[in-house]
């Protein structure tokens, strides 16, 4: 967000705002610093800090620096529990890891604003190599398997925008040179059903992925990330129709919890 874009938002907006500061490049800020960052003045900045720091978003630290604050580890152990699709989807994940290869992880992952933020992992037998899909990092939409099913679910009108303002990106990532090759190359993977690629983020490594549905609209995906000296077109055919297998079934474990939390009272009295 440019400073341009901050004078015009409201208040409250600007406030989140000094939250987007705080990276794993740069985890400290000082107030000065991040009004200057932020085009409002000390005063305003100062205000910001306090009331983010009385709520646990941020906590002060040595050097008139701050960090971010405990609430947001009281926030994520919530999502732990509480996330619908990380609810649904653990056992799963658990029951499907068994089928992949020695040095396999699974991953759940769901769409968060242009990109991809992995959300959970689950780890498969024998040594394995880090992978680029850490949990909370970002991700971008044009490389990898577990990217590539969601950018082939978005809608039109949201793919010809990334297209615009991403040509380049998407040209490098072998995604066309065109709109209508981009186009073309989504349709695609909608009609294969699931993703694979090899090497795009992480060397030595290969990815099979399937969207998961929230409804109409693409919520995320289910993918397991292989040794790629281990993935042969075999085990695609055995794990990408168990990939799309345990993507329908998140969809479905997560509309009975949801159809089970509207239930009225009496209907489930009736029930049992």
């Amino acid at each position: 967000m440019t400073t341009n874009d901050l004078r015009a938002t409201s208040s409250g907006d600007r406030m989140l705002a000094v939250l987007g500061l705080f990276t794993i490049e740069r985890s400290e800020w000082t107030v000065d610093v991040a009004a200057e960052e932020l085009g409002v003045s000390a005063t305003t900045a100062y205000r910001y800090f306090k009331r983010l720091t009385n709520v646990g978003l941020l906590s002060p630290v040595s050097r008139a620096s701050y960090v971010l604050g405990p609430a947001i580890v009281q926030m994520d152990r919530q999502i732990q529990i509480c996330d619908p699709m990380l609810r649904a989807a653990r056992a799963i994940m658990n029951d499907l890891i068994q089928y992949a290869t020695d040095g396999s992880i699974l991953l759940l992952c769901r769409l968060f604003h242009d990109r991809v933020m992995c959300v959970h992992q689950v780890v498969g037998r024998g040594a394995h190599a880090p992978v680029s899909y850490e949990r909370g990092r970002l991700i971008p939409l044009f490389r990898g398997a577990t990217s590539k099913i969601i950018l082939a679910h978005l809608p039109p009108r949201t793919q010809k925008s990334l297209f615009m303002q991403n040509a380049v990106a998407i040209a490098d990532a072998g995604l066309g040179d065109s709109w209508d090759e981009f186009r073309q190359r989504l349709a695609a993977l909608r009609r294969d059903g699931a993703a694979v690629a090899r090497g795009e983020l992480d060397p030595g490594r290969a990815g099979i992925a399937a969207p998961i549905f929230e409804g109409h609209s693409i919520l995320g995906s289910l993918s397991f990330v292989l040794p790629a000296e281990r993935t042969d077109d075999t085990l695609i055919g055995r794990l990408a129709p168990l990939t799309i297998a345990g993507a329908r079934e998140i969809e479905r474990a997560m509309g009975e919890e949801a159809a089970a939390a509207t239930a009225s009272p009496a209907r489930v009295r009736v029930a049992r």
